[in-house]
């Protein structure tokens, strides 16, 4: 065995060691984990959420402020008093411990509801909300009228610039649809024993080609319109009503500028999507200095706020709402709720099948149990707007007599609004000959009054939500996505906004083929003469997943919306030219990248229909309890007549659940435009230690990312 070396020995042969004794580094060594008897209890205990945290970090800061509280009082001085002072301070004691619940019942608390036309904001404890056009104007160089040379609604004109005839000024397409509807509305009204005149329509159109206005002086008008007049200097910005009713003249001139459109943020009109949320924050902002009364901001931070969201919402439109309420309003807390949910809360209901109509969208939602189906959620974009501008363009097209009408400018869009309500009506009982009349009031000029006939436009109009082609979509989709991005998940990079299968089935049967398919289907049809009449629908759409639930026969399928871009068969049969076009319109499945490019357009029968047997799933019972449990809200179904109608529509679509089929209203006769804003306020009313409150704390802990743990629903 070798000995031991000296030290000079190893110093020799040049072994010796020299340094200090020290380990080559200082990062700590990291022993290896037993790995068979490996355990973590992460996220595993209540106390590891933040929000179980700071709900009992809250609790346990009350109850130490109360017990200070009470030991502060009974380290206080007693001091003698009278009896009378000892019954007076009694009595203002029970007076303040009776005014702190009335305080703490939603007084605290804003909810805002934001649409494309309105904006609805109040205090939970208020009974109606407060609503203000969500619309401001900013100083411009030219008004929206003068920006857009071509009038709304759009006229066709010869080729020298001269005008059309009205019955051709809006194109054969639009003519042929508009008289093959009020030639249906004529077979409907004959069978169910209506009478009507034969010539009515030659009665309408002579007697407002004869009309002349009658002028009044603006000091013999009681109903003279105010006008807003500009303060010197003049604002940079108007907001809510006083914007509306700027005079289109004024000087200098103001642009209407509409944040929402459609359901979504406005691309179209903006340039920066900054400053398209610092018009929506101004809307807000002013809506509760002067709607709420709360002028400084100093005192925004003691309240809550609800904010109602559409059903199928974009991720990064929810997240700069959120930034804005927590960084620019400084609300104490925020929560998130969907409209088709508030809904129901509003009317009572723990199962409905939801159907909003609002001015420039229609959601459609079954909700079941406090929760909306995801799968069943529908978004089209078409509302009481677009009714507004297909009645006026019906009246253009029979000689209305004010044929300069442009929805542009400012006082013909609240007078074609005024007239729908008004005149449109869904009662078949009511469709005649009629005189109507109105008056025509522009800032500077004399009132001057109308009269006019109108016969079957007043329920074609209406009618239009079940055959939506005949509205104006060319331009409801322009600028998408260019402002705001779609939300891409940080993992995969793909696309996590909210989809649902009734949805994609809706844009899958309206999407256009892709051209070596409708090539194939063209030849395919052209090589057999065109003859050949399929046993089953070229248009596999939403209703004949619905008919094959139970085996429902395809002959019903009155009032069906009619494709766009494809020609009306002769009674005769299918010519080889229609047949070619039906096979053109063949759907296809979309990616996800191709869904913003197509406008989801489709009949409002058909998509109720679609809405349920997504939510329903072959479930009998489920969808006997959607399909009799159907309520009509927002502001497009105070039209007259609509529920019967809607019913009369579905039941010819469902003849197997006839009986089940019934459209309700909101109990209590609450105005249905004001149902989700209710919903959302009794919500405001519940106890806030529950966990879909975003809190300050939390926010700036985790940013936008809790709203994946706080939404109600998975987000």
């Amino acid at each position: 065995m070798v000995g031991k070396k000296s030290g000079k020995a190893l110093r020799d042969e040049g072994l010796e060691r020299t340094d200090n004794n020290m380990a080559l580094t200082s990062w700590p060594q990291v022993p290896a984990i037993n790995q068979k008897n490996y355990y973590t209890d992460y996220l595993k205990r209540d106390d590891q959420l933040l929000a179980w945290r700071l709900q009992n970090e809250e609790a346990r800061t009350k109850m130490t402020k109360k017990a200070k509280d009470h030991d502060r009082a009974l380290a206080m001085p007693k001091v003698d008093t009278t009896e009378g002072d000892a019954d007076a301070d009694a009595d203002a004691t029970m007076e303040d411990a009776e005014e702190t619940p009335a305080e703490m019942a939603g007084s605290k608390v804003i909810v805002i509801h934001m649409g494309s036309q309105n904006l609805r904001i109040g205090l939970a404890s208020d009974a109606l909300p407060k609503t203000v056009p969500m619309v401001i104007a900013r100083k411009s160089a030219t008004n929206e009228s003068e920006e857009h040379k071509e009038p709304k609604p759009k006229r066709f004109k010869n080729d020298d610039g001269s005008e059309l005839e009205p019955e051709k000024a809006f194109g054969p397409e639009w003519s042929s649809h508009f008289n093959r509807m009020s030639a249906d509305l004529k077979v409907h009204m004959r069978q169910n024993k209506r009478r009507m005149l034969p010539n009515s329509k030659e009665m309408v159109v002579n007697y407002n080609r004869r009309t002349a206005p009658e002028i009044i002086s603006e000091h013999n008008d009681p109903m003279r319109a105010e006008w807003t007049e500009l303060s010197s200097p003049p604002p940079e910005y108007i907001v809510g009503q006083p914007a509306l009713r700027v005079p289109d003249s004024s000087k200098p001139r103001y642009k209407l500028y509409w944040p929402i459109r459609n359901g979504w943020c406005n691309e179209k009109d903006y340039t920066s999507k900054m400053l398209l949320f610092l018009d929506i924050s101004l809307i807000v902002e002013d809506a509760i200095k002067n709607q709420l009364h709360l002028t400084s901001k100093k005192d925004w931070t003691q309240y809550s706020c609800v904010f109602v969201i559409p059903d199928l919402y974009d991720k990064t439109y929810v997240s700069h709402v959120l930034e804005m309420l927590m960084r620019e309003f400084s609300f104490a807390r925020v929560c998130f709720m969907q409209e088709s949910l508030a809904a129901t809360y509003g009317a009572g209901f723990t199962s409905a099948c939801v159907v909003d109509i609002g001015a420039q969208k229609t959601s459609i939602c079954c909700v079941e149990e406090g929760m909306c189906v995801e799968n069943s959620r529908v978004n089209l974009k078409f509302g009481g707007q677009d009714v507004t501008e297909t009645f006026i363009k019906m009246m253009l097209h029979d000689h209305f007599p004010y044929a300069d009408i442009n929805l542009r400018r400012r006082h013909d869009f609240l007078l074609a609004e005024e007239l729908k309500k008004s005149i449109c009506t869904m009662n078949e009982a009511s469709v005649s000959p009629q005189v109507f009349d109105f008056h025509l009031r522009v800032a500077g000029q004399d009132t001057r009054k109308y009269t006019f006939k109108a016969f079957d436009e007043v329920i074609l109009a209406p009618l239009s939500v079940f055959e939506p082609s005949i509205f104006d979509n060319s331009e409801k989709i322009k600028g998408r996505r260019t402002l705001i991005e779609r939300s891409v998940d940080i993992y995969d990079g793909l696309s996590n906004d909210p989809t649902s299968t009734a949805q994609s089935e809706i844009l899958t049967a309206i999407a256009p083929p892709l051209p070596s398919q409708a090539k194939a289907n063209a030849e395919s049809l052209v090589a057999t003469g065109g003859q050949a009449t399929p046993s089953r629908s070229q248009h596999p759409n939403a209703l004949s997943k619905v008919q094959d639930l139970d085996g429902t026969p395809r002959s019903s399928v009155t009032g069906s919306p009619v494709p766009e871009n494809t020609g009306t068969p002769q009674a005769g049969g299918t010519t080889a030219s229609a047949a070619v076009a039906a096979a053109t319109q063949a759907p296809r499945p979309l990616p996800v990248e191709e869904r913003d490019d197509i406008m989801p357009i489709f009949g409002l029968d058909n998509a109720i229909l679609t809405s349920i047997a997504h939510a329903a799933r072959s479930d009998e019972k489920k969808m006997r309890d959607f399909i009799g449990g159907i309520m009509v809200v927002g502001g497009g179904s105070l039209t007259s007549g609509l529920h019967l109608y809607l019913e009369e529509r579905l039941q010819s679509l469902r003849p197997n659940y006839a009986k089940e089929i019934m459209i309700g209203t909101p109990p209590r006769d609450l105005d249905p435009q004001v149902v989700v804003w209710k919903g959302a306020s009794i919500f405001g009313k519940l106890s806030s230690t529950n966990d879909s409150w975003i809190g300050r704390v939390e926010y700036d802990r985790l940013g936008s990312r809790l709203l994946a743990y706080k939404c109600m629903w998975a987000y």
